[in-house]
């Protein structure tokens, strides 16, 4: 329908999470009207980010020195661990202020079905941190799916095994702040019962 590269452009585009073909085409014709300065930053910051970030030699979060900047804080507490699936999740939880712990991305979560076992994940290295440096409690802050459920239990199963003095916490999960009641679905409802706590 379009020319080549244009084409190119949008099937490309259209591979990000989130973006339909449709999408994709705006957001092409959008590069296409924007000034070749514009166009250009763009494409510098992809290949940047590309060349230039990695992932941290300790808790694998992304990092562009061979460890990442909450790893280099000393005033993070070291005995205190958030495990999470992805880098993404480290900023929503940097973003509410009460963690001042360090972090440890697993790289994803538990999926058998889709071939991804344990050892596909940074479990290994985790393990590793927990049994060998004074750590006291660990944080599992995967996500509220089945996956993420998976990987929670088999994580705190794998760590009363091998550091039985180690703390492992789940985050709590249930209603979140500002919604009805009416809008909630029943296992939301179960475990905001669950979870609930003294006034």
């Amino acid at each position: 329908m379009f020319a080549p590269p244009v084409n190119r452009l949008i099937t490309e585009l259209a591979r990000f999470p989130g973006i339909g073909q449709r999408t994709a085409q705006r957001l092409a014709f959008h590069l296409l009207r924007a000034s070749d300065e514009e166009a250009l930053a763009l494409a510098d910051a992809i290949r940047e980010v590309k060349e230039t970030v990695g992932h941290c030699e300790i808790c694998f979060n992304l990092a562009t020195d061979p460890t990442c900047r909450i790893c280099q804080d000393e005033r993070r507490d070291g005995d205190v661990l958030c495990v999470v699936e992805e880098p993404s999740d480290v900023i929503p939880i940097e973003r509410t202020n009460e963690f001042r712990g360090r972090y440890h991305v697993l790289g994803g979560a538990l999926s058998p079905i889709d071939g991804v076992d344990p050892e596909d994940l940074h479990i290994v290295e985790l393990l590793g941190r927990v049994s060998s440096n004074g750590v006291r409690e660990v944080v599992v802050a995967t996500n509220a799916t089945t996956t993420g459920e998976a990987t929670a239990l088999y994580l705190a199963d794998a760590m009363r095994e091998r550091a039985p003095a180690v703390t492992v916490t789940r985050l709590a999960s249930g209603l979140p702040v500002g919604s009805d009641l009416e809008y909630a679905d029943e296992i939301t409802l179960g475990k905001a019962f669950r979870g609930r706590r003294e006034l």
